[in-house]
Order: structure tokens, then sequence, then C-alpha cells
């Protein structure tokens, strides 16, 4: 049993400021329409439109089922639509809406609001090493899952 001045571990410190992080990032994204994920989908068809749901899904490392109900709820919010493709018409292409191209901006706005909330009383210095110390935890977690992908 833990003493009550006892600091936490770090794996009890971690899922706390994950669902902080979380919660913030719902309260902004939500204000353009977007849930859990989509800010991250969106990310991906900026960089390349016309991906297959299963390219989606791998790229975001999500389950395809994950990516279609995701899509389903972007594309009835309009940031989103599918169409067949022209060579398989088993496959559907995801292609951004002129408003899933327009919250681009915004997108950028909401994250750098988060970072600057989360992190913007730390040095550069200190978010430096944050990020070095963060990503060799990723990795440690990676390689203890056996997760070879970057």
């Amino acid at each position: 049993m833990k003493e009550p001045n006892e600091p936490l571990t770090l794996s009890q410190l971690l899922p706390q400021i994950c669902r902080l992080h979380h919660t913030r990032a719902q309260a902004l994204f939500s204000a353009i329409g977007l849930h859990r994920g989509q800010p991250f989908l969106l990310a991906v068809l900026w960089a390349e439109e016309g991906l297959a749901h299963s390219e989606l899904a791998a790229r975001m490392h999500v389950t395809p089922a994950t990516i279609t109900k995701m899509l389903q709820r972007m594309e009835d919010s309009g940031f989103v639509h599918r169409q067949p493709d022209p060579d398989d018409q088993r496959v559907s292409r995801v292609y951004l809406t002129d408003h899933g191209r327009v919250v681009r901006q915004r997108v950028a706005d909401m994250w750098q609001t988060l970072e600057n909330e989360a992190f913007g009383n730390l040095t550069f210095e200190e978010q430096e090493t944050l990020r070095e110390l963060m990503a060799r935890v990723r990795d440690n977690l990676r390689e203890a899952n056996g997760d070879s992908s970057g």
C-alpha cells in the first residue's frame, strides 16, 4: 500500500496526463465538430487524399472497423466523402470535402493551443528533454510489445 505523501509512480502519472490531455483536446476539437481521432485522420488526408479504408487504418494503427465508423461520422459532418475506386468497385477511396480542407488551419491552431497549455511553462530545453524521454519510453513499449512500426 502506498503512503499518502509518496509520489505517484511514472506508470500511475502517465494515464492521468493522457486522460487530461484527451479531455482538453476533445473540448477544443468539439468546437468545430471533430471527435477523438478525427484530427489525425484529417492530417493523413491532408498529406494524401484518395486512400482506401485499409490504407487509412494501417497509417493510423487502428482497425478497419474503427476507420469505417470514424469515416461515417466525418462524412455525416461534412469533412470527407467516399468514392468507389474506378478500378475496383469493392474499394472506396476517401477524399476531403471543402469543409475538410478549410478546417486545416483551425485544427493547427487548436493543436498549438493544446501544446501551449500543456507545455507552455517549460523552457525550450525542458521541452526538448521531455520529447526525447517520451520518445524513449514509446520505443521501450514498442519493443516490449514486439511492435517494429515507426
